[in-house]
């Protein structure tokens, strides 16, 4: 099971202890479309799951949605280890068989309440009722006391992945709704991406994929995702 593979890793890396004040992102210098934050994270989370897809009447794949797991690596920032912890968690992901959800993983840890799972990211019906949202929510992790630990938020900035595909988009997004953070950047993807072209009446596809976060207490501050 991919959980009891990570276990050790990530008892040894809970972010709590840690002070990462002090990490900053690094952005391709000749794009503007995505600004580093001023502010560090409070914490930094290595997130495993899936891109979602459905396939238009055109012959492409649109992304409705993702699912994933984010797990505290924030004790690992400084360390070997960190620049490649996403790489490190998608190798494991992609080994267990496709049809493995995203979900199943997810319920297999919720039973331990276990302080290394900082939360879950999904899709929600926008705040304002049409269309879908993307959200970070910790009210069922490490911030599981403050219903208000979460934060739904609308993308501001895009700019293709530097490492060329199958890896997703890079993206800057503003906070909607929710208390857990302003911004969320979302960088140093792995995979996710969808193929070129579909048959138009295929099925849905899910797509897997790994990313760094680092993520702040429920202050209002900046939530990046970074490696």
């Amino acid at each position: 099971m991919l959980a009891l593979t990570f276990l050790p890793l990530l008892c040894s890396a809970v972010g709590t202890q840690c002070d990462i004040s002090g990490a900053q992102i690094s952005l391709p210098s000749n794009q503007t479309a995505l600004v580093a934050p001023s502010e560090g994270p409070s914490f930094i989370g290595v997130a495993i799951g899936v891109q979602n897809y459905t396939c238009a009447s055109t012959g492409t794949w649109t992304n409705v949605g993702a699912v994933a797991e984010l797990f505290d690596i924030s004790c690992l920032y400084g360390t070997p280890e960190f620049s490649t912890i996403q790489e490190i968690a998608f190798n494991v992901w992609k080994l267990l068989p496709p049809a493995t959800p995203i979900q199943e993983i997810i319920s297999f840890l919720e039973p331990y309440k276990a302080s290394f799972v900082l939360g879950q990211h999904y899709f929600v019906t926008s705040p304002s009722g049409t269309g879908l949202s993307p959200k970070w929510d910790f009210t069922s992790g490490i911030l599981a006391e403050n219903p208000e630990a979460f934060v739904i938020a609308a993308k501001v900035g895009d700019i293709p992945a530097p490492t060329g595909s199958p890896d997703v988009d890079w993206l800057s997004l503003d906070n909607v709704e929710g208390d857990l953070a302003k911004q969320v950047f979302r960088v140093s993807t792995v995979n996710g991406d969808a193929p070129t072209s579909c048959t138009p009446g295929s099925s849905p596809i899910s797509v897997k994929y790994a990313a760094t976060y680092c993520e702040p207490t429920v202050s209002l501050r900046h939530f990046h995702i970074l490696t």
